[in-house]
């Protein structure tokens, strides 16, 4: 919970030096506008279709106020203090913020923690269905990746070329990026093939017996690791290898 507390605090300090300029009065898509036009589609039901406190009030200071607010909540979560109260609030305002930020709250990682952060509010030391369903999101996470390549019809994943460009093509490549994409090409494409072993087979060894769980957990955290080394994706990286730690969960079989 304190690791998860870490990334909240990451996603809303992030929001509260740009919220303003992006949705704010003078913003690139003010959310006033936005909810305006919403409740004129829709009528009351959109209340319910898009939950978000900015109903309420979508000024610039309550647009900040509440990237703040999220800001102290992830601060209360990593020092355990009123850890569940400071749940539920960090999860409701970030839920506020992404109905009303789009497109710029519109990507993997944004859904990813409010599911993380969701199941998180219902967590105790002896619930085992929520671990279960903490494993659960775990692996609909790198299944679906890995599938979702294949499906894609894209045929560098198919014959096993994606990382010979992908280092050089990727959103937000870093300096490391630049060596890997100078690596041999017999090893460029086992890495394509043991990506797609990690995110398609990997996932089932979550649910077998505890040396499979453990070995599915340093597998998935070491090319979490790598992908970190090698790229920007924001933090869903680390957000995957927190969700890893309750595959270290003895108590939960």
């Amino acid at each position: 919970l304190r690791l998860l507390g870490v990334i909240y605090l990451i996603a809303f300090a992030s929001i509260s030096v740009q919220i303003e300029g992006l949705i704010g009065s003078q913003g690139i898509h003010p959310a006033a506008e936005r909810l305006a036009n919403h409740a004129l589609d829709s009528g009351l039901e959109i209340y319910f279709k898009v939950p978000t406190l900015f109903w309420l009030n979508a000024s610039d200071a309550a647009l900040t106020g509440v990237a703040v607010v999220g800001c102290i909540a992830a601060l209360l979560i990593i020092l355990n203090y009123w850890s569940r109260t400071a749940l539920i609030t960090a999860f409701v305002l970030y839920l506020s913020l992404l109905h009303v930020r789009y497109p710029f709250l519109n990507f993997q990682w944004d859904s990813l923690l409010l599911e993380t952060g969701f199941l998180a509010i219902f967590l105790t030391p002896n619930s085992r269905i929520v671990i279960w369903l903490f494993r659960w999101l775990l692996f609909r996470l790198r299944f679906m990746s890995g599938i979702s390549k294949l499906s894609s019809g894209d045929p560098p994943w198919a014959n096993f070329t994606a990382l010979d460009t992908y280092f050089e093509v990727q959103p937000l490549p870093n300096p490391v990026a630049w060596y890997f994409h100078q690596l041999p090409d017999w090893l460029l494409r086992f890495g394509t093939g043991a990506t797609l072993f990690v995110e398609i087979l990997v996932p089932f060894m979550m649910f077998l017996p505890r040396r499979w769980r453990f070995a599915a957990a340093w597998i998935t955290i070491f090319w979490q690791v790598l992908i970190i080394l090698t790229s920007n994706h924001n933090w869903i990286n680390f957000l995957t290898i927190v969700l890893c730690l309750f595959l270290f969960d003895d108590e939960t079989i």
